[in-house]
């Protein structure tokens, strides 16, 4: 009895595999697909990179992903999403972390009130240390554009923003570690998880461009997106803030000089003569000129091919349906050579603007 039992058991897987061979043969010879990692591993809750950068929520079961030499891994819905993605990675994933950002500015808008600017200074600067401490004193950082391996060594804090629903922004000053002359402004976003202050992510907002055989520190674009108020979810604001003020004029600038191969072309409503500039920094503080939406920026701009030829040039910025624009650009102070030195003189004064008080 028992020996017909085994024959007949054998006889049964026997036919059981020539009709798995008949009815789907690959099924033999395929290898057992790879289990699907798991959304606690993988970023983006095991989201759809390729659909968050299309502006969608897609979840996925994580079958089809994708891993960064920085070991992150992402998840795609299909492997048509993963093909469209991996054509430029760095700007689809971009696209996807501000997509993220901008929804989820509520929960973080609350966090956020248990925390102040000088908090997330500190985080910066211990996560600033221990990275230098850990590389010989350098504060090593890639260059996203062209992957060159930065050397900085920290400066100081020069300034932080407050964004509600996104987050704290401070911009930090580095310099090259091979050359002082070389100076970088490295913002640093830092947002609350789970009760604590977190970096998010670490940009390059000013970097060092030689000029005249001189190191000259200007802002990179495209500027990180918290530059551009943020138009679809920018969270509860009272009041303009200052950096808004900055990123309308810092961001017409620069748009407008893409139009010119890099130039700042301003006609001079004295002389009528159309200036050549470049960008060089936005003043601060930034001004309010009244309650109803007007602010003043003042910017300096170098005569192209010049070294130390500086114009001082004014922003009048109106807040219009929560949307920056710049009404008026005006020459404040243009460089004049006296004693064979370049030297600002200005066509009018403060008291000639009227009132006008300093915004955060």
């Amino acid at each position: 009895m028992k020996r017909d039992a085994e024959t007949l058991s054998f006889r049964c897987l026997t036919l059981g595999v020539l009709l798995l061979a008949v009815l789907c043969p690959a099924a033999l010879s395929a290898p057992a697909p790879p289990p699907a990692a798991s959304p606690s591993q993988v970023q983006f809750g095991g989201q759809c990179a390729e659909a968050l950068a299309e502006g969608q929520h897609v979840q996925t079961n994580c079958a089809v992903t994708w891993t960064d030499k920085d070991g992150k891994s992402y998840c795609f819905a299909t492997e048509a999403a993963k093909k469209t993605f991996l054509e430029n990675p760095t700007a689809n994933l971009q696209k996807a972390r501000d997509f993220i950002a901008a929804g989820s500015t509520e929960s973080t808008e609350k966090a956020m009130q248990s925390f102040t600017s000088s908090d997330a200074e500190a985080v910066v600067k211990e996560q600033i240390e221990t990275t230098s401490k850990a590389n010989n004193g350098v504060f090593p950082l890639e260059d996203p554009l062209n992957g060159a391996q930065l050397k900085l060594l920290f400066d100081a804090i020069d300034f932080t923003r407050t964004i509600d629903g996104y987050g704290f922004f401070p911009s930090v000053k580095f310099h090259d570690q091979a050359d002082a002359k070389k100076n970088y402004l490295i913002d640093f976003w830092v947002v609350p998880v789970q009760g604590a202050l977190k970096v998010q992510e670490i940009r390059i907002y000013k970097e060092p461009v030689q000029a005249e055989g001189n190191w000259v520190t200007t802002a990179r674009s495209p500027i990180p997106w918290w530059w551009i108020p943020a138009s679809e979810h920018p969270g509860h604001m009272a009041n303009k803030r200052g950096w808004e003020v900055m990123s309308a004029v810092e961001q017409g600038a620069l748009n407008e000089a893409a139009k010119n191969n890099g130039v700042f072309k301003l006609k001079d409503d004295k002389t009528g003569k159309v200036l050549d500039l470049e960008f060089v920094d936005t003043h601060q503080p930034i001004r309010q000129l009244d309650e109803n939406g007007h602010y003043f920026a003042c910017t300096d701009f170098r005569a192209v091919g010049t070294k130390d030829q500086i114009y001082d040039i004014d922003f009048w910025v109106s807040d219009k349906d929560g949307t920056m624009t710049i009404e008026q650009t005006r020459v404040h102070k243009v460089p004049e050579l006296k004693d064979g030195k370049w030297l600002q003189v200005p066509r009018y004064e403060w008291k000639d603007l009227g009132t006008s008080h300093v915004v955060p």
